[in-house]
């Protein structure tokens, strides 16, 4: 009788914690808005933020950070560097929280899903939450660029067009690039082990490899890699189509969803590569288990200790926003 009588005082606090975050977000939303009009009254060329723009950037990324550390995929600073990059994003541009969301969608629900069939084999696997180092490996890059698109053209959904707007459409595919080769490298380390039938190879060599290799890749692992960033180019041009203005006088938009397969197959070839070249990857004889360190008991696969996995992540992500966008300019259709 007593756990029931808690039931009714749990759920009253639960319910005053909403109404707390939500009259916190609303706070924050109506400072940030005062901010714009202030600023756009300084500086004549500045448009003021819409307020329900300033109330969406704050709120949903909120929601949806602590539903992730509820579920247990961030932890408490990662749920802080999430919350920090989902309001840029969506600040900045719709269509840029779509992908970002996309990204983070997909990758938890595969990261379940390959928790599920590894326990299947392996009781004693646990999945890992994503921290702050992580989400500033895949996120800020991004975040970066979120604000170099604000300085450039303002906070709004501009149509993809190098004819018209270079500067803008070049921060978007690169924006886009770099969050399409997080998406790549993730859905082909979720992906790749599970289904592939055929083990890895070395992508500098073409020799099989152990499971668990620095730069191994599979056939499953670079179709999982372009359908990733594929899934990402999605979200971005049906974001376009609904939120952006004046597509009858850009560009076609639809090559934005091939220009995220292509970026996330390139990022995960290219974070391979760094991986088979600088990280350390070793036989342990006595565990029999495929290590990143060296000692006495391992046999050296592939690699020197240079990188590690986040900071061969963050390598690739800047290489592919970096290089990308330009190689896409040349191919992009005129209207």
């Amino acid at each position: 009788m007593e756990f029931e009588a808690d039931i009714p005082v749990k759920d009253y606090f639960k319910t005053m914690a909403d109404m707390m975050i939500f009259c916190a977000s609303l706070a924050v939303s109506l400072a940030f808005w005062v901010v714009s009009l202030a600023a756009s009254s300084y500086h004549g060329t500045l448009r003021p933020v819409s307020p329900w723009r300033c109330l969406f950037s704050v709120l949903v990324p909120l929601i949806l950070t602590i539903r992730a550390t509820r579920n247990k995929s961030l932890d408490r600073s990662g749920a802080m560097g999430g919350m920090l990059v989902g309001f840029t994003l969506s600040m900045a541009n719709l269509s840029f929280f779509s992908a970002l969301l996309a990204f983070f969608v997909t990758t938890y629900k595969l990261a379940r899903w390959k928790a599920e069939v590894s326990k299947q084999t392996d009781a004693e696997y646990k999945g890992s939450r994503m921290g702050l180092l992580q989400v500033f490996c895949i996120g800020g890059i991004p975040t970066e660029l979120a604000l170099f698109y604000m300085i450039e053209t303002g906070p709004r959904e501009a149509p993809l067009d190098f004819v018209g707007q270079y500067t803008a459409t070049w921060i978007c595919l690169s924006l886009l690039g770099a969050l399409a080769c997080s998406a790549g490298n993730a859905w082909a380390s979720e992906v790749g082990p599970v289904l592939s039938a055929t083990p890895p190879r070395l992508i500098t060599s073409w020799k099989e490899v152990p499971v668990g290799t620095h730069g191994g890749v599979t056939p499953v692992g670079l179709a999982a890699s372009f359908l990733g960033g594929m899934t990402l180019g999605v979200a971005y041009f049906v974001s376009q189509l609904l939120f952006a203005s004046d597509l009858n006088l850009a560009a076609p938009q639809w090559p934005v969803v091939m220009y995220g397969g292509v970026a996330g197959l390139t990022g995960s070839l290219l974070r391979s590569y760094l991986g088979a070249r600088a990280q350390y990857s070793g036989y342990d004889v006595k565990t029999g288990e495929v290590v990143s360190y060296e000692s006495r008991t391992t046999k050296r696969i592939s690699g020197k200790p240079i990188l590690e996995d986040n900071s061969a992540s963050l390598f690739s992500a800047i290489l592919i926003a970096w290089l990308l966008p330009g190689m896409a300019w040349g191919f992009w259709p005129e209207l």
